[in-house]
């Protein structure tokens, strides 16, 4: 399947580099309570949707800071983790 295959070439909001640009490429809603489910989609995390990685709690332990649209949110590193990504092509200065 051509879906499992681009699954393999994605990686976790939580893990993707910082300053790096991505698109949402799937959540696991089954991952997040529903609560936390309910606030992203609030915030507007969907699917094709760009985002970019700000700045990380030190030590690995705490909320990751990123960016959606004009927005900059904090997420638990759960919800992140929960967030697969991938990768956007390097642009061109313009």
């Amino acid at each position: 399947m051509e879906l499992t295959g681009r699954l393999t070439a994605s990686l976790s909001l939580e893990t993707l580099p910082q300053r790096a640009h991505a698109t949402v490429h799937l959540i696991d809603w089954s991952r997040l309570a529903v609560p936390e489910a309910r606030r992203l989609r609030e915030l507007g995390f969907d699917e094709g949707v760009e985002v970019e990685v700000l700045h990380r709690a030190r030590l690995g332990r705490g909320p990751v800071a990123c960016r959606i649209g004009r927005m900059t949110v904090a997420l638990r590193r759960a919800v992140a983790a929960a967030i697969l990504v991938a990768p956007a092509p390097a642009a061109s200065a313009a």
